[in-house]
């Protein structure tokens, strides 16, 4: 228990810091935070060892920072492969339906979006996304309700893409 607390009061006081100092270093929040929370996690993970070091916060930051670095090699490592092969012949290029779905996507809320990819395509019942997500059945169909609602409001053929949702997410290519 005593270990627990202070591993959150370490966490509530540097979280802020370690993030910021990852987003000056990728210029991307999104990722900063990431990054921030895979290097807290592996705090935890070693916290016995870690709670030890004479700046623990010190050692968020270099893992934060190898985090970093071994994402933006596997980045230049993907870009310097295509630029030197193309892209790979069994990449079909996308519907364009496909890739209005998915910008909409990214502007309806988290738990919507959540609910409608997992329904719509992994093909998970309403009861097996309860499951996996922790909510009532009625919470899921909600979601999945007001997702469609919201999702159709940033399509521009709205009728056609909503209701050929399931089918334009698994014929994308």
């Amino acid at each position: 228990m005593q270990d627990s607390q202070n591993f959150d009061s370490f966490y509530l006081g540097s979280v802020r810091r370690i993030t910021s100092y990852v987003h000056a270093m990728t210029g991307n929040l999104g990722e900063a935070e990431d990054i921030a929370q895979e290097a807290f996690a592996k705090a935890w993970q070693h916290w016995g060892k870690v709670s030890g070091y004479a700046d623990p916060e010190a050692w968020v930051r270099t893992v934060a920072f190898r985090i970093q670095v071994s994402a933006w090699r596997k980045a230049k490592n993907r870009f310097r492969a295509q630029r030197q092969h193309g892209q790979p012949a069994d990449q079909p290029e996308l519907n364009p339906d496909y890739v209005a779905i998915v910008n909409a996507l990214r502007k309806i809320p988290e738990t919507q979006r959540r609910a409608i990819t997992l329904h719509y395509i992994l093909d998970l019942t309403v009861e097996e996304i309860a499951e996996e997500t922790g909510v009532a059945i009625g919470t899921v169909k909600a979601r999945l309700h007001r997702g469609r609602k919201t999702l159709s409001s940033h399509l521009t053929d709205s009728g056609r893409a909503v209701r050929g949702f399931g089918e334009e997410m698994h014929n994308h290519g």
